[in-house]
């Protein structure tokens, strides 16, 4: 499996300059510290993630070793390192831990070819641990209804802008920068349309409905009274532009003071218009051109969200599937 590296001097450590790999040698121990200082002050990591790149490595080494001299690193093979990451996984590590170690010991290699210390990277070999991928959160419909349908004071201008965050969330599906970078100038009441600046300078138009743009207009009528700084469609009660934790207040008190649970923040109203629309017979191309997504297959994970949410309701009401317990046949 592996071939032992001779070791250095007994007069002292082999010098960095002695270090590089000759036909059949590549002591470890040297070679993995001088890549780890070249993380941290080339590649300028931080002392933490260098650290972690060390635990990864002292780990593999520790494998390797089992207790012998150097192992020759141009003798590692793809198995090698494969049943190293079997026996991490029997001990409990996590798929996101195994994928880091092999990321490790892949940068170790390509240092090592550039250096032309390695003829090849037996880690680029290892199919990295698969991740589960999470749904996207999302609330209820009834939830935000509960918020929209509540009534507020006409009157109140911090009761009708955070009002008007949420129904601009839940009704657009924007992202919380475009939210808070908005122009006034961008929201034509009339044409029932917002021009957003997306991600990577790009543009979109997106729709909306009546009783949005009403709200609009109340709104603009109120912010005329605290004398608006910027041009931006929404400010603070000083007239100054909305920042991040602001708008996440608000929208979490918001969801939670109407029951929602668990991540309350204006992603999740994102990730609910998407699901709303899919429910609602929209097509996917639509939703993506609406939420500004570079490729269909960010938009995609939303039709796993609405199948979701159609099997919870089958298993609601479906008698058969009450009766078994589960969904129906099984």
């Amino acid at each position: 499996m592996l071939t032992l590296a001779p070791q250095s001097s007994p007069s002292g450590a082999m010098p960095p300059e002695l270090l590089s790999v000759t036909s059949n040698c590549m002591p470890m121990t040297a070679i993995v510290e001088r890549f780890l200082q070249y993380l941290r002050y080339e590649r300028n990591l931080s002392r933490r993630t260098v650290d972690l790149y060390r635990r990864n490595l002292a780990q593999w080494q520790d494998y390797m070793t089992k207790g012998l001299l150097e192992p020759d690193l141009t003798t590692v093979t793809a198995n090698d390192i494969r049943a190293w990451l079997i026996e991490r996984s029997a001990m409990g590590d996590c798929p996101g831990t195994l994928r880091h170690k092999v990321q490790s010991i892949r940068s170790l290699y390509r240092y090592l070819l550039r250096r032309g210390e390695a003829k090849s990277n037996p880690a680029a070999q290892v199919e990295l641990a698969k991740m589960p991928k999470p749904l996207p959160k999302f609330v209820r419909e009834k939830t935000v209804d509960a918020i929209l349908d509540a009534g507020i004071d006409q009157d109140d201008f911090t009761q009708v802008r955070d009002r008007l965050i949420v129904m601009l969330f839940y009704e657009t599906g924007i992202r919380l920068s475009e939210l808070i970078g908005l122009q006034d100038a961008a929201v034509d009441e009339d044409k029932h349309e917002l021009k957003v600046h997306g991600k990577r300078d790009k543009d979109r138009i997106v729709p909306f409905g009546g009783e949005l743009s009403q709200l609009i207009g109340r709104y603009r009528m109120l912010r005329a009274g605290v004398g608006a700084e910027c041009g931006n469609l929404l400010v603070t009660a000083k007239g100054r532009p909305l920042y991040a934790s602001l708008v996440y207040r608000v929208v979490h008190d918001s969801l939670a003071g109407a029951g929602g649970t668990g991540k309350l923040s204006p992603h999740v109203l994102r990730h609910t218009f998407a699901s709303v629309m899919l429910n609602n017979g929209a097509e996917l191309n639509s939703v993506k051109e609406l939420l500004g997504h570079e490729s269909l297959a960010a938009t995609q994970v939303y039709t796993h969200v609405t199948l979701s949410e159609l099997q919870h309701n089958y298993e609601l009401a479906h008698p058969r599937a009450l009766k078994k317990g589960g969904y129906y046949g099984n």
